[in-house]
């Protein structure tokens, strides 16, 4: 199966990545770790992005487009592959298309802003393991102190309210647009997201026509 998972950030998308990876066993394919691999592998789309990062400049669609290419051309993505990060614009969709990249279904994780901003705003981190909590759906014993390390907890700038806002309006502007883009595809499935991990997986499970 070929999917590509949307969502505002902080909607739950990396987590249930985890878990269709494993249940079907598919690669998920990030943009960010492939463009990377690609440089250091010197693969010529690699080159071409590096020359393009080296100058300060941002790294044009279609050749971010070709670096997920020569990615899904390994065997590990016979079967399938989930995209991670990409597309997020609709010309990076299209770019997609063009070159030829088919994709199953489009898996749309809704979660209402509201939720997000208490999702995000509560995430703590150790400064000292990085061990993850949550103010109220995983908190420490302790509100300031790592409970594995006994470290300070932090709050990261991304999770800070401004930088949440600004997150959640950039998703508004330049990603959601994709979901009309393969909604009149007839691509979309759309996800209410919920507070329970196991209850959005059982639906999008539901949804994708798999048995868990």
């Amino acid at each position: 199966m070929k999917l590509i998972l949307l969502g505002a950030p902080g909607a739950g998308k990396g987590t249930q990545a985890e878990v269709i990876c494993d249940k079907l066993g598919i690669p998920a394919v990030s943009t960010g770790n492939i463009l990377r691999e690609a440089m250091k592998n010197g693969t010529e789309m690699g080159m071409k992005a590096k020359s393009y990062i080296d100058s300060g400049a941002l790294v044009p669609d279609d050749v971010i487009i070709g670096i997920i290419k020569e990615r899904l051309a390994q065997d590990d993505c016979k079967n399938g592959f989930i995209l991670d990060g990409v597309p997020r614009t609709v010309a990076q969709a299209e770019a997609l298309e063009a070159m030829g990249i088919d994709i199953d279904k489009v898996v749309d994780i809704e979660v209402a802003d509201e939720c997000i901003i208490e999702r995000l705003s509560g995430r703590r981190v150790c400064s000292a393991c990085g061990a993850s909590y949550h103010t109220t759906a995983k908190p420490s014993a302790n509100p300031d102190i790592c409970d594995r390390c006994g470290g300070a907890l932090i709050t990261r700038k991304d999770d800070q309210p401004e930088t949440i806002l600004e997150r959640l309006k950039v998703y508004h502007e330049l990603t959601e647009p994709l979901v009309d883009f393969y909604r009149e595809r007839g691509k979309l499935v759309v996800v209410e997201g919920v507070e329970g991990v196991a209850e959005t997986t059982k639906v999008l499970f539901e949804k994708l026509g798999v048995r868990l």
